[in-house]
């Protein structure tokens, strides 16, 4: 070891979001990184950045520029050294980090289903016909539909707790979050039954939190391969491969999970159109080491398969 470990007077700034779940991630990678190296945790600071995303909550996310929202103004406290180490939430970033930049860390997966949330009922299959359903994303908007056009679908911006107080005054009859979200912040009290992905297929990288570093950081580097977890590097490779070989964007609804089963993955992908009139997908099974490779093969499929009509949407 050629560099110095944190210590009180000179602390590992951890740059984050200032919601309580992305406190929470923080905290879990501040957590591990003092058990790995046994630091107290005033070895480290936690940094809080307020992104764009977090400043506009009265829009569509697809309104004020997609992916990027939540990550932009960390990414450049990271390049200016204001920080050492940036938490995300992986479905949150965009495939392609900025020059200097790099995610090669992540932590122990957590659950990636989605969550049905609704004071009185269990499943989307209760809703009563022409029922309100509140969520701020594409996917989850376009899934509902696919399943349930009868619904009505309305925007619902804002963190974990302002959507359930908008469930709370009545906006809507239900929602979905990430049961990640939910377990992170140990809200069992929440009313929620997991959607199984066969049923709505999660957000690529759902319930994965990844960790950014500046290329050229070998302490950060070395530091953070300590608490990395294989598995979840594995899925992500694949599940990320699909979605840059398809469209990083917030604009376009993408869903997929990578499952490993021993030496195989299973990976099922899927893409719809905005308002759910269609979707398209497939689900493979391949070698572990062969994911990544899998996810462009599955993105290429489904891109020729969807044929030139099925994105006239976008122009």
């Amino acid at each position: 070891m050629t560099y110095q470990l944190p210590t009180p007077a000179r602390p590992l700034n951890i740059g984050t979001r200032g919601s309580l779940l992305a406190l929470a991630q923080a905290n879990e990678v501040r957590d591990r990184l003092a058990a790995a190296f046994d630091l107290p945790f005033e070895a480290f600071t936690i940094v809080v950045i307020k992104t764009t995303g977090d400043k506009i909550i009265d829009r569509p996310l697809k309104e004020i520029g997609g992916k990027g929202l939540f990550t932009r103004e960390i990414e450049a406290a990271l390049l200016d050294g204001s920080i050492d180490i940036a938490v995300h939430s992986m479905k949150d970033m965009p495939t392609l980090q900025p020059g200097g930049l790099l995610i090669d860390t992540y932590l122990p997966r957590e659950d990636c289903r989605d969550a049905f949330i609704s004071p009185h009922l269990k499943s989307i299959a209760e809703l009563p016909e022409g029922a309100i359903v509140g969520t701020s994303s594409l996917r989850r908007r376009a899934q509902v539909k696919l399943r349930r056009p009868d619904l009505e679908v309305v925007e619902f911006r804002g963190n974990l707790q302002t959507r359930l107080k908008k469930l709370d005054d009545g906006v809507a009859e239900a929602t979905f979050l990430a049961m990640a979200g939910l377990n992170r912040l140990k809200m069992d009290d929440v009313p929620q039954a997991a959607v199984h992905p066969d049923d709505m297929l999660p957000a690529i990288a759902q319930g994965a939190i990844g960790v950014e570093r500046r290329i050229d950081d070998s302490r950060a580097a070395d530091m953070l391969a300590a608490i990395h977890d294989r598995a979840t590097g594995e899925q992500l490779a694949a599940e990320r491969a699909f979605l840059a070989t398809l469209d990083g964007s917030c604009e376009t609804p993408i869903a997929g999970l990578a499952e490993l089963n021993g030496t195989e993955m299973r990976l099922r992908g899927q893409v719809l159109r905005p308002d759910g009139s269609d979707a398209i997908g497939d689900d493979v099974t391949c070698a572990i080491s062969d994911g990544a490779e899998a996810g462009e093969a599955m993105a290429r499929k489904l891109l020729a398969e969807a044929g030139p009509g099925f994105f006239d949407w976008r122009e």
